[in-house]
């Protein structure tokens, strides 16, 4: 039997997801619904029930050609004459179950780390249960929470074995992030074969909806990818900056909205930042209003300057409306590695949604990328404990883990989409001296992510350029002595490369300072 992991349904007795009703039933809804393979999971039951359960499960999946799996019970596997189990690390190990069951059985095995994924395909396995994914209630003993980026890690050191065991991701998997899911966890040379779900259907009010739902969401691509993937994007400086100006002028025509869910501290500077460059901003921190404004092809930034438990549950809100329509989202990690409160915070946000572009100085990526060890004094970044090369490298491995776009801030800028790393180094050291300058960064690159979604990278290089170019002019001018006469200038700077660029002129960018990083 050929076998599609693609939609692999585990079930669940417990009283809190199946409730009242009959699982053979729910069952064989979910595979009427697109489920591709099912594994009876009772660790509770007597053996007799167990086999009177899985025949009638059996019934059901074979009537449709679906695989049944039994985790862990090889004797029930053999009793009813399922297709297969699955083991986790503390069961029977590999090679007896395959002894017993014969070589044509399907057996699987729950892996956690690159070792046990290792020594699990080294076994035998025709199959990896990769996780736990994402915080999930329907195991009581969580080893691990690896996310997306241990997935990838497992995923690249499979490739590099040229090992051909299927995979699969478990655990808090659903409608809302199987998209995701997928996306960042694939590697260079291998992707998952498909995700592993428990209350997305066992707990479902109508499971064959559910099943056929995430079905057709695992064969479509997700919306915030990029739309054009097939265009080749440049690697020359010439060419990247050369298409800088066009990107300038069409912000400028369009005038698209820049969704700001940020701290009361920058609200009226970074509205008048998005004003002076040609966007339209709107202050919103309550999350359900962003159903509606993600559908008026803006983007939103994610400010973490003021981190509260209602306002994270906002920032959710919001990042999931915009994934799912597929605008564009900047998150700025405002002081992640200050507090405990912020690092637990930007784990859940990472784990929460997709992040087009992530913005933050050298501590704050470096709490992103999940390093150990960074203090920050409050939301300034401290002390470099990076030298050049290994802020570079830093930003290309977090945008190649997260399939995204990163951006470290500093004397040097280090812009990355994982293959293109590039140092910026213009700007000047006023910004370092005034309230917000950080975060209306974020507002300037996320309303060129708006129009330009072809290209992130690019974008992003746009409102770099843009804003640290007009912050050089603004002071330069007679009537700027210090930060207090900066801000002004600054916008009004803004103001004159928009209005320069709409007219085709385009002699400021002359300025720019850009070269490609080789790490």
């Amino acid at each position: 039997m050929a076998v599609d992991y693609a939609l692999y349904l585990v079930t669940d007795l417990t009283q809190a997801i199946l409730g009242d009703r009959d699982l053979v039933e729910v069952v064989r809804a979910a595979v009427e619904g697109g489920v591709t393979i099912v594994q009876y999971r009772d660790k509770t039951s007597e053996t007799a029930d167990l086999i009177w359960v899985a025949k009638a499960l059996h019934e059901v999946t074979q009537k449709h050609n679906v695989p049944l799996l039994i985790n862990d019970r090889v004797d029930v596997a053999l009793a009813v004459g399922a297709e297969g189990v699955h083991i986790g690390q503390d069961d029977m190990d590999i090679s007896s179950a395959r002894k017993l069951l014969g070589p044509d059985a399907i057996v699987g095995v729950t892996v956690s780390t690159v070792q046990e994924a290792r020594i699990a395909t080294e076994g035998g396995a025709n199959y990896l249960g990769i996780g736990t994914m994402f915080v999930t209630s329907t195991k009581e003993n969580t080893k691990s929470i690896i996310g997306t980026a241990g997935t990838r890690e497992i995923l690249n050191a499979l490739s590099a074995m040229d090992e051909k065991v299927s995979t699969v991701a478990i655990g808090g998997i659903n409608a809302t992030n199987v998209q995701r899911v997928l996306y960042q966890s694939k590697a260079t040379f291998k992707a998952l074969d498909g995700v592993a779900v428990v209350s997305a259907i066992i707990g479902a009010q109508d499971p064959a909806e559910a099943a056929s739902t995430l079905r057709t969401l695992i064969r479509t691509p997700p919306p915030f990818t990029t739309l054009n993937s097939t265009i080749k994007k440049p690697k020359d400086v010439q060419i990247l900056v050369g298409a800088v100006p066009t990107i300038v002028k069409r912000l400028g025509q369009i005038t698209p909205l820049c969704h700001n869910m940020t701290n009361l501290v920058v609200q009226n500077f970074a509205a008048n930042v998005a004003l002076s460059i040609g966007a339209s901003p709107i202050m919103a921190n309550y999350g359900a209003e962003a159903t509606d404004l993600s559908g008026l092809d803006g983007a939103l930034v994610i400010n973490m300057g003021s981190v509260t438990p209602d306002g994270l549950t906002n920032y959710v809100q919001a990042l999931r409306a915009y994934n799912t329509r597929g605008g564009p989202v900047l998150l700025d990690p405002v002081g992640a590695g200050a507090t405990q409160l912020r690092r637990d915070a930007v784990k859940t946000l990472m784990a929460a949604g997709y992040f087009d572009v992530i913005k933050g100085n050298e501590g704050e990526i470096q709490t992103v990328a999940g390093e150990s060890g960074v203090q920050q004094r409050g939301v300034d970044s401290g002390s470099s404990t990076l030298g050049e090369a290994d802020r570079a490298r830093l930003v290309k491995r977090l945008a190649a883990r997260e399939r995204n776009v990163v951006l470290m801030s500093g004397a040097t800028d280090y812009l990355s989409d994982g293959e293109r790393t590039f140092g910026i180094s213009n700007g000047h050291r006023y910004l370092g001296k005034i309230t917000g300058a950080g975060c209306t960064l974020g507002t300037t690159i996320a309303a060129f992510l708006a129009v330009h979604r072809e290209d992130k990278l690019l974008a992003a290089l746009a409102g770099i350029l843009m804003f640290e170019i007009a912050a050089e002019h603004a002071a330069l001018r007679d009537d700027v002595r210090g930060p207090g006469t900066f801000v002004p200038a600054f916008l009004d700077e803004l103001y004159e490369i928009s209005q320069q660029a709409s007219m085709g002129k385009y002699g400021w960018l002359s300025a720019a300072r850009v070269r490609d990083v080789d790490v």
